[in-house]
């Protein structure tokens, strides 16, 4: 949905960043304490791309002044 129309949707990206940053974090903070193993820790790469790319997309456009 937001691709269809970044800058529109913009403030939808702040949350999508939090959501994935967030897990990426919680799933190091576990591997770290020793309770997840390193292939677990794997399963949170996607959301850890999708979190970059949101940033990138995040700070690439611009608002939308309606004219």
């Amino acid at each position: 949905m937001i691709a269809t129309n970044p800058a529109r949707f913009r403030p939808m990206m702040i949350p999508s960043v939090l959501e994935k940053l967030g897990y990426v974090g919680t799933v190091v903070v576990l591997r770290l304490q020793g309770r997840l193993s390193a292939a677990q820790l794997m399963t949170s790469l996607p959301d850890a791309l999708l979190g970059v790319l949101f940033l990138i997309a995040l700070y690439g456009t611009r608002e939308v002044h309606p004219s």
